[in-house]
């Protein structure tokens, strides 16, 4: 593509993703709502919990309909990187609020454990029901979407399961309404804080790598060495530096050794072979190289400052 030509048709996709993210996260919002309404009037902390499980995606899904849109501003002198990490900082602000209504659920559930309370299970069924239906709705939405971008395949992910925790809740609303079993609601409670936690916690993770800048996870430096000094031209390479922009931008910097003093119209040849191999094989999109003839005296693939 050259300078300046803009795709008309990726314009359009992006659009309409944009759309259908705004779509699912008003749909999200509005079975949040309900949710909580029907569980104050059927007494169902289970509902409440799926309720607040999908406050958590609704904010996870908004968060990938800003970020959709912040991708498309411009870099300037002072933000240099753009506002990539905006979703970064706001998935860690996700997590560590989520972390916080998982703590007040279970304290809740065990409290009902200990004193079951009566639960209107019809209104928790149609509530659950409705959630579910709703739930379904976005996945089909964003299906399409998904495999095209990471921030939107999340999305797809956290709506995912919420579909499948408005199950357990229809389920737990069938068997308080046939066999009056109450204490099935803190039960399902527990289980539903259970799988936000472990989703909560690989969100954490991986936000904490990402700020701290750590190396991608599937990213082998071994592997990368290997791979580049194989080329012929290639002597070494060390003081690499591997870290993520976001969840979707791989930066990498690294000391190249040459075989021979290269001129510098030769070296850009021997960059360019450099990035093919990084991009093609690893995935690395931004790439920065000093090349070198034996000027380093520390070789070690990682320099320790």
């Amino acid at each position: 593509m050259t300078p300046g030509y803009h795709n008309k048709d990726s314009n359009s996709r992006n659009d309409l993703s944009s759309g259908r993210l705004m779509f699912a996260t008003l749909l999200n919002l509005s079975i949040t709502i309900v949710e909580i309404i029907g569980g104050l009037i059927s007494n169902s902390l289970a509902l409440i919990s799926d309720a607040l499980h999908n406050l958590g995606d609704t904010f996870a899904v908004f968060i990938a309909y800003i970020a959709h849109l912040i991708s498309k501003r411009d870099y300037t002198d002072k933000k240099t990187f753009g506002y990539k990490r905006v979703e970064i900082i706001a998935a860690l602000f996700n997590a560590i609020i989520l972390i916080v209504i998982v703590i007040y659920l279970f304290l809740e559930a065990i409290k009902r454990i200990n004193d079951p309370q009566p639960v209107k299970g019809l209104i928790m069924f149609f509530v659950a029901l409705t959630g579910l239906l709703a739930n379904l709705y976005s996945v089909l939405l964003l299906r399409k979407d998904s495999g095209e971008n990471i921030n939107i395949k999340a999305a797809y992910l956290h709506l995912l399961g919420d579909t499948f925790s408005s199950v357990a809740v229809i389920i737990g609303a069938g068997a308080i309404y046939f066999f009056k079993i109450y204490w099935i609601d803190p039960v399902i409670t527990i289980l539903i804080g259970l799988y936000l936690l472990r989703g909560t916690y690989l969100i954490l993770k991986r936000t904490v790598d990402i700020l701290m800048q750590g190396a991608p996870e599937n990213l082998d430096l071994n592997e990368v060495k290997i791979s580049v000094e194989q080329l012929p031209e290639v002597d070494n390479i060390h003081h690499i530096h591997a870290w993520s922009l976001n969840d979707r931008e791989i930066h990498f910097e690294c000391h190249i050794d040459l075989t021979r003093d290269a001129k510098i119209s030769e070296t850009s040849e021997i960059i360019n072979k450099i990035h093919a191999i990084l991009m093609n094989k690893f995935n690395i999109n931004h790439v920065t190289i000093q090349c070198e003839f034996n000027s380093c005296d520390n070789k070690n693939m990682i320099h320790k400052l």
